[in-house]
């Protein structure tokens, strides 16, 4: 029977029982030094903060209690319309002189080089100072035909207050590392979305609002939000032409009651406070613009922290987990049924 339906002859020895392959144990990888510096750094915070809470010189009372004063406040004030009207100036002069050294006319591009290196090569110091005593060179300043009748004048004391002092100073310094940071965002775009842009019938000012703009603005906004963290900081050192900022203020303080080290305290907190609500805005309008990304937008620091303190699961799965290993599942990815 076996020979005329062509079927194989059986044999009597049985078939052999598949043998499975022990599970493994995955071991994690010891990070002995990641815990030696955690370790370290968990001691000298708790030295830190004993140092803090039990060192009477401090004087913390004090330092809280100067710290919503009348005059700090008012020349905390100060120091942020100082950081807000330098930082407007700085951008309109940075975009200007970005958009004068991409130009192809030489006199305007070499124009715009010039007056960034001339204020990136001089210091801020000195040129507060200049602009405090510009009367020395100009007793009067006026405004006409050159070589011809004066249209419009007055005494340079009067116009140049050193609250403009300091706007002036600040201000076309700012727009000297504004111009850098806007042509390094315009730079980064690539010039063929442009062309293709133009191709399809858009004109410059709808390429450059609609194409160029959001993303150069990716670029932007990073060093642009470091600047303003720099410039709040930078405000305090127009208090040498007697500007009432908040350094100023807590100056005035301690030079009558002595008490240095609480003001110059209280001073950091708001310093602090400040830098700290400005790095927020930052990362939220980072993410604004990062809208569209396909890139994994960067995580703030409070969560990069929160996820670090998880555990994390290890993804690989071991054969006793997942059970024998079939010809079906192997050929189709899915557990048999």
């Amino acid at each position: 029977m076996s020979s005329e339906t062509g079927a194989a002859p059986t044999t009597g020895a049985a078939s052999p029982t598949p043998t499975h392959p022990e599970p493994m144990t995955v071991v994690p990888v010891r990070h002995y030094g990641q815990w030696i510096v955690t370790v370290v750094m968990v001691v000298l915070a708790a030295v830190l903060v004993q140092s803090l809470l039990t060192n009477p010189r401090f004087q913390w009372n004090i330092v809280f209690g100067y710290f919503l004063n009348g005059q700090i406040l008012k020349g905390l004030g100060t120091t942020i319309a100082l950081t807000i009207i330098a930082m407007v100036v700085g951008v309109v002069i940075g975009v200007v002189m970005a958009l004068g050294r991409e130009s192809r006319n030489p006199v305007v591009a070499g124009a715009a080089s010039l007056y960034v290196g001339f204020f990136r090569g001089t210091p801020l110091l000195v040129q507060l100072i200049f602009w405090f005593n510009l009367a020395a060179l100009y007793p009067v300043l006026s405004l006409g035909v050159p070589f011809g009748p004066a249209l419009l004048s007055g005494d340079t004391n009067v116009l140049i207050t050193p609250f403009a002092a300091a706007i002036l100073g600040l201000g076309l310094n700012e727009g000297a590392y504004m111009s850098e940071i806007v042509r390094a965002g315009l730079q980064s775009v690539d010039p063929g979305q442009t062309q293709a842009a133009q191709a399809l019938g858009l004109k410059k000012r709808q390429v450059f609002r609609r194409i160029v703009l959001p993303q150069a603005m990716r670029v932007i906004i990073p060093p642009t939000g470091n600047e303003t963290i720099s410039m709040l900081k930078t405000t305090s050192i127009v208090s040498v032409i007697a500007i009432p900022e908040i350094l100023w203020q807590a100056q005035a303080i301690y030079s009558k009651t002595y008490q240095v080290i609480p003001l110059l305290i209280t001073v950091s907190l708001w310093y602090l406070l400040l830098t700290t609500v400005l790095s927020v805005g930052q990362h939220y309008l980072e993410r604004h613009f990062k809208r569209g990304d396909l890139r994994a937008s960067e995580a703030s620091v409070f969560t990069t922290i929160f996820r670090r303190m998880l555990p994390r699961h290890d993804p690989i799965s071991t054969p006793a987990d997942t059970g024998p290993i079939t010809t079906e599942s192997a050929s189709t990815g899915r557990e048999p049924r």
